[in-house]
């Protein structure tokens, strides 16, 4: 894994103007029975994982160059890359967690063999390769997905890249690995997918309108996650923002791909917008940022993320592949914001209910009031993008439960049947989240980042308290007290 030099100060600074002129997502009038998503790569490997968890959220799924689900989480991840062959054995270690889960931290599995699933490697590829793909159609096919419904391509001589048929700036060759890793490899590798999984296409515009890119304020839907950027990027085809009913997809860039590294060579060289274009489909760019900061993952232990990867190995979190995993999270978020004009709320008559206030909040919950809605026979409230109430509120207030301490939401209200959202408000909740500990060795505290290294001992990052010394055999408990502060102690 090579990281790329960082752009100088004008670029930082043209990039910071940009960030601060980011709009939110908008709501769009989304067929919730057509999102799909696909990726490249490290996005190949997490498209995988949100069909799985989200399988009643994707009805189609892309794999190109990618590999099974769990895989990093039960062995170090280059098992899961350099064309490894992925046996039985452990894809039934994989397919135990596919099961335990579903239902519960995952959706349904009988999800899954619904799903149109696309797989693409190329034959010459080293850097994921055929063999860990062949674990992916393996896992797939186990999981009930008809032959008819999974499209398996290798194309012969082509390196780790993203496949397209026509030559866009500064391609890298076909059959080599290095950025954009996007290549004229004379296969239209979106078009391809796309025609897996919606079917028949209308002939796509090579010369998508540049208007209809859009930048987006990523950083309200990923809860502070620092593998991902603060803006991403939409497309939106002039049918979609006329308010046509349209299709979604997440396309999700690969490592040493993101914008910061490669511009915007993924969100426009690929093909992806040209159908998109034509076919009324919505586009959906999410971006990774490089981090460089270490974080103990599944079972690589302490890693930074260099190359602005997708989190396939547990950099963020035990649970990342999961429905709870911060990066899953915020994506699916990003869905529900665009979906939030689907069909109901399009074809409802009622305005936008007025007077949404957040307030009374507690360390575990936020009141949230509005003015009635004439003709609404009750209302829905939504959290960062999520319905959060089980059946319609009758009243015009509801008390939002089980927050975290200290965490910042953001609401939104609709009249029933779906009216157009409110207009947001957000809040935190008061106090200040609960405390944290983390019992490990001094070697595990300083690889996670909660400690670091002087002279023989370990000290606790922002108190600086002696551990004592470096080593496996020294246990110790730290608190976490704020970002980046440990003391020694326990929790209550």
């Amino acid at each position: 894994m090579k990281s790329l030099p960082r752009w100088a100060a004008c670029g930082l600074a043209a990039a910071a103007l940009a960030v601060h002129a980011a709009a939110p997502l908008p709501a769009l009038n989304v067929d919730r029975t057509q999102i799909s998503v696909s990726g490249l790569s490290s996005g190949g490997f997490l498209a995988n994982q949100l069909g799985y968890a989200y399988a009643g959220t994707f009805m189609g799924v892309g794999v190109f160059a990618g590999g099974p689900y769990m895989c990093a989480g039960h062995a170090l991840y280059p098992a899961c890359m350099y064309d490894s062959s992925i046996g039985a054995a452990r894809l039934g270690t994989m397919q135990s967690d596919l099961e335990r889960w579903s239902g519960g931290a995952n959706d349904a599995l009988s999800g899954v063999a619904r799903q149109k699933v696309y797989l693409w490697v190329g034959g010459a590829d080293t850097t994921v390769g055929p063999n860990p793909m062949a674990a992916v159609k393996a896992q797939y096919e186990r999981n009930g997905v008809p032959a008819a419904n999974l499209s398996w391509n290798e194309l012969p001589g082509a390196g780790h890249t993203f496949p397209t048929d026509f030559a866009g700036r500064g391609d890298s060759p076909c059959a080599g690995t290095s950025p954009p890793y996007v290549s004229n490899c004379g296969y239209d590798g979106a078009g391809a997918m796309f025609r897996q999984i919606y079917g028949a296409l209308h002939p796509r515009n090579d010369a998508p309108p540049d208007g209809n890119y859009r930048r987006f304020d990523q950083a309200r839907y990923t809860a502070g996650n620092p593998g991902m950027a603060s803006t991403g990027w939409l497309y939106v085809p002039a049918s979609c923002a006329a308010g046509a009913a349209c299709r979604l997809h997440v396309a999700l860039h690969g490592c040493l791909q993101s914008e910061s590294q490669v511009g915007r060579d993924f969100v426009r060289n690929t093909g992806y917008t040209r159908w998109a274009d034509t076919n009324d489909i919505i586009v959906l760019f999410p971006q990774t940022r490089v981090d460089d900061s270490w974080h103990l993952t599944a079972d690589s232990g302490g890693l930074p993320n260099p190359n602005a990867c997708w989190d396939w190995i547990g950099w963020y979190g035990a649970d990342f592949a999961r429905r709870d995993g911060a990066q899953m999270k915020a994506i699916k978020a990003m869905v529900d914001a665009l979906a939030a004009g689907g069909a109901a709320a399009a074809s409802s008559v009622l305005p936008a209910p007025a007077g949404l206030v957040a307030s009374d909040p507690t360390t575990g919950s936020m009141t949230l009031r509005w003015d009635a809605l004439p003709g609404a026979s009750g209302y829905n409230v939504y959290r960062d993008g999520t319905r959060v109430n089980a059946s319609a509120v009758t009243g015009t207030s509801y008390v939002d439960a089980g927050l975290a301490a200290g965490t910042r939401h953001a609401w939104t209200v609709t009249g029933v049947a779906e009216s157009a959202p409110s207009a947001a408000v957000s809040g935190t909740t008061a106090g200040v989240e609960a405390a944290t500990c983390h019992t490990a060795s001094n070697v595990a505290h300083v690889l996670a980042g909660r400690a670091h290294v002087l002279a023989g001992h370990a000290f606790a990052n922002g108190s600086d308290q002696d551990l004592g010394f470096w080593n496996l055999f020294v246990v110790t408990t730290l608190q976490q007290r704020g970002p980046g502060d440990y003391v020694m102690g326990t929790c209550p």
